[in-house]
């Protein structure tokens, strides 16, 4: 199938014997290209066919194919045109009252999961209000000391258990049972009981040709028209997180979530291998965080008395995650110009406010550390994601507010960027052996490369005035700006590597090591002389 797939790929064509053989593929004739073309539909397996079995005769489940027509003058709403177009299809084939959500490169890992989460749905007591049963995210590729931090284990094994004693976690976007009923815009109604039972002895049996032909419509590009699919149907429309977004909607009309995490996971996928598609992918995800904090549905002022305070704040905590920048940025550079500089800006070791600083620091540090460790973490990965956490918040924070901005004053449209999952054989194998690869030229590495230098600068500078000068007191004048130094020296003790030791793929390009080189000393001249 492998090679059927490439030699398609090459061709630019399907072979005539497949075409003989398949009779989907006689569908793509009108295909022009992945934005312009026909629905495509086909039923491949009839679950109602009693001779659709497996090799063991056990009985198949139906499954379908669907591409939804797209046109490149009408806009597909990306992943919640996707869902919907799917929400519809399924309704008028299957209707199971329960979906099953999941991005692309996730499978099942515990076929169970799906017992679980029914338990919750058909509850007597409280089964009524559950809209919607959330898994954490996992991934098989995840590496023993998880180099770019996207096991998001404290999110998983901390944060949401949180929210969900508030009122559910947030829906991510996979790894979701949702009920049908909810998704299509029932209203909440305390009183209201689900019924389980579908009544289907009334209905036409029709063939598998006349069920394609009739569902094909309702993914045409122009179905939703002068409907609220988009708003009050189906996933909201708008925002790069639209499953947060839909989530959000969704529990302020009253509708609950749970929050399930068992041992063995439910799902998993593949993780980012690279830096570069790490910070993609965070971009993406703090600047839709951001378009919800700044958009009319607000946690902060829409969400107010529709669900609980509690919830309301952990939405709020991840919305605000790009804001965050500016105080990284802020701690990143200016502490350390002021310590080349010598100026102090902080209590010396003798005054007794410096013990405040030194108590906040060391226990915010401990707490996070032991945090991590509880949620099965290493001290390693630990130190890693402390990394990426800086890593994040001076590169993909920081674009995603400038973008932010830029897009709520009309100046710029909404772009969806696809986190890219696929890799060489040599990414792959840095990946496996935990050696970051910043191989990629992007205006991210600049900046991180430049902060990298600046630091690096400023230490270098603030040690030979202590071998210059006896008489500097660097110790008890400035220790906090030389530990905020120093800690971000040594956290960049990679970078460090691929800008000046490494010689394979993975390095810095020479292009951005020359640039930043330049930039920090700069910034570090200018400073100094000119302050």
């Amino acid at each position: 199938m492998e090679d059927r797939i490439v030699t398609a790929t090459k061709l630019g064509r399907i072979l005539e014997e497949a075409r003989l053989k398949h009779r989907g593929f006689s569908q793509w004739d009108s295909y022009s290209s992945r934005h312009d073309h026909d629905t495509i539909l086909q039923i491949l397996i009839d679950g109602k066919d009693p001779n659709a079995t497996d090799i063991d005769g056990g009985a198949l489940p139906t499954l379908v194919y669907l591409a939804r027509e797209k046109r490149p003058q009408h806009p597909h709403n990306f992943k919640a045109g996707a869902m919907n177009a799917l929400i519809r299809v399924s309704s008028n084939i299957s209707n199971g009252q329960i979906i099953l959500n999941l991005d692309c490169d996730m499978y099942s890992n515990n076929s169970l999961c799906i017992w679980d989460a029914l338990c919750f749905f058909m509850d007597k007591e409280n089964g009524h209000d559950i809209a919607f049963v959330q898994f954490p995210q996992g991934f098989e590729n995840m590496t023993k000391n998880d180099i770019y931090g996207s096991s998001f284990i404290v999110i998983s094994n901390v944060e949401f258990h949180g929210v969900d004693g508030f009122g559910g976690p947030l829906y991510i976007g996979s790894g979701c049972f949702h009920r049908r009923d909810v998704l299509c815009g029932r209203k909440f109604t305390k009183d209201f009981k689900f019924q389980w039972k579908k009544d289907d002895d009334n209905k036409i049996q029709k063939t598998m040709q006349e069920l394609e032909e009739e569902t094909k419509p309702l993914a045409s590009c122009t179905y939703e028209q002068n409907t609220e699919w988009g708003n009050e149907i189906g996933l909201k429309y708008g925002c790069l997180v639209e499953d947060v977004i839909t989530g959000l909607l969704t529990q302020c009309k009253g509708w609950k979530s749970v929050y399930l995490n068992p041992e063995r996971k439910a799902f998993l996928g593949v993780a980012p291998i690279t830096l570069s598609q790490t910070l993609v992918q965070q971009k993406r995800w703090s600047e839709g965080h951001l378009q919800i904090l700044l958009s009319k549905y607000s946690p902060a002022w829409y969400a107010h008395a529709k669900i609980s305070l509690g919830l309301q704040l952990g939405y709020i905590c991840y919305n605000i995650w790009s804001v965050n920048c500016l105080a990284t940025l802020y701690y990143s550079i200016i502490p350390s110009l002021y310590l080349l500089k010598g100026i102090s800006l902080y209590p010396q070791v003798s005054d007794p406010w410096f013990w405040s600083f030194a108590y906040v620091i060391s226990a915010k540090y401990i707490y996070c550390l032991v945090e991590f460790l509880c949620s099965g973490g290493t001290i390693l990965g630990w130190w890693n994601e402390q990394r990426i956490w800086l890593y994040k918040r001076t590169t993909s924070y920081l674009f995603a507010l400038i973008d932010t901005i830029l897009k709520t004053l009309k100046f710029t449209n909404v772009t969806f960027s696809i986190t890219a999952k696929v890799a060489d054989e040599d990414v792959s194998q840095r990946y496996e052996k935990e050696i970051m690869d910043f191989g990629a030229s992007s205006p991210m590495f600049t900046i991180l490369a430049t902060l990298a230098m600046l630091n690096l600068f400023c230490f270098a500078g603030v040690v030979k005035k202590v071998i210059m000068d006896e008489n500097f007191r660097l110790y008890e004048e400035m220790f906090l700006q030389l530990l905020l130094c120093g800690a971000l020296v040594l956290i960049n003790l990679p970078l460090y590597q691929g800008l000046f030791l490494r010689k394979d793929k993975g390095k810095v390009p020479s292009s951005i090591t020359i640039k930043s080189f330049l930039l920090a000393l700069l910034a570090c001249t200018s400073f100094t002389f000119l302050y």
